[in-house]
């Protein structure tokens, strides 16, 4: 996922609060030598032990290189960082995961020392040795996550990444002009005469197949040849529909008229809700997937106390707050949606999923040996657009 170019609302930053955690040992009481008769009086109790101090913190100091898509931090998150704690954060941007995954491979997993990558990404540089086990133990913000944030099938528990966003993929349409409420993913694969040539769907891998497979009753996963083949063939035959193949331009497209309905990302379908209010978003009751971006530290990080203590500080409520008004996607931190202007959530109506509701949602998984099978059927099926 990434943020297209339009309009932002992000907004300033809370006031720093300062959290210091002591930890103190337990005190032993020493006893005097039992007896061989019984005492005449209690025995005393020997001198309490001193506490032991709590080993003081690793400042972060230092610079660190974090790679993520353009329009992806809240405007002052880095420079706000670096206030608080001193750290240089040199921004590298990519435009795609593939992008800045080619530069792993051509530097052989070094170079940066955090990656915002999807899901399935997460979980190939985790396969390929290159994504440091985190130690929550320097996370003292982990703890805002929702639990439902250590069930995500690519990384349970959170062992590798921490998701940054979330969110799923379904049906954007404008229902002043659509006579009916869609509610399948077949209301695009096989739509009604009033949507001929006015949809779209998205080209990337992932998504292109997604409304085929769960048509059909698949996993978004799918690596089944057969099953492959079946959603192909549905998604020839809908390709005849179409208005276009569309992963950037299709909220406009709503907006100006040009289509009626569109596969979207639930935070991208927000783009459109924000300049026309009929505009709405439904999950198909097959079902769909739930997508996330995540926050990975790369083993060959020269500087993982400082890339600890910028994901720390992403995790604080605050903070997550402005990348929710930012890009209008949810974040997987309570507290942070919390803080979200009443309005907002008003406006966009599926900020308020639950996290429990986004679970129902397939998480995407690295397709592995698959995935060039996935390539050649997304070329085939997208040829001549």
């Amino acid at each position: 996922m990434n943020v297209p170019s339009r309009p932002t609302t992000g907004g300033r930053f809370a006031a720093l609060l300062s959290v210091v955690a002591l930890v103190v040992a337990a005190c032993g009481a020493g006893a005097s030598p039992a007896p061989t008769t019984a005492p005449t009086a209690a025995p005393t109790e020997g001198p309490t032990a001193a506490p032991t101090p709590a080993p003081t913190p690793e400042k972060p100091s230092g610079k660190i290189v974090v790679s993520n898509w353009d329009l992806y931090f809240p405007p002052d998150l880095i420079a706000n960082f670096t206030a608080e704690t001193g750290v240089e954060v040199e921004w590298s941007k990519h435009t795609t995961n593939e992008d800045i995954v080619g530069k792993l491979d051509a530097s052989n997993g070094t170079g940066f020392d955090i990656v915002f990558v999807s899901a399935p990404f997460a979980e190939g540089l985790n396969n390929r040795g290159w994504a440091e086990t985190l130690d929550h133990g320097r996370l003292a913000n982990i703890g805002n996550l929702a639990p439902e944030a250590d069930k995500l099938g690519y990384d349970p528990g959170n062992t590798f990444s921490v998701p940054y966003t979330w969110g799923t993929t379904g049906l954007c349409y404008r229902s002043d002009v659509v006579s009916f409420t869609p509610s399948s993913w077949n209301d695009m694969l096989q739509p009604k005469p009033e949507l001929e040539k006015k949809m779209t769907a998205l080209a990337t891998d992932r998504w292109l197949l997604l409304p085929a497979l769960k048509s059909l009753g698949y996993s978004v996963n799918e690596t089944d040849p057969a099953h492959l083949d079946e959603a192909k063939a549905l998604l020839i035959e809908a390709k005849k529909h179409l208005l276009a193949y569309d992963d950037t331009t299709f909220y406009s497209k709503l907006v100006s008229g040009d289509a009626s309905l569109v596969v979207a990302w639930d935070g991208w379908c927000n783009y459109g809700i924000a300049e026309n209010a009929d505009i709405k978003f439904i999950v198909p009751s097959e079902g769909s997937d739930l997508w996330s971006d995540t926050m990975v530290v790369l083993k060959s990080s020269g500087n993982k106390t400082a890339a600890y203590a910028f994901i720390d500080y992403i995790l604080r409520p605050d903070v997550a707050k402005t990348v929710v008004d930012l890009t209008l996607y949810k974040v997987p931190n309570p507290a942070a949606m919390a803080l979200v202007d009443a309005a907002t959530m008003t406006a966009f109506p599926n900020l308020g999923m639950s996290p429990a509701d986004l679970l129902k949602g397939e998480p995407e998984r690295d397709l592995g040996d698959a995935a060039p099978a996935w390539a050649q059927l997304v070329a085939e099926i997208t040829a001549g657009q």
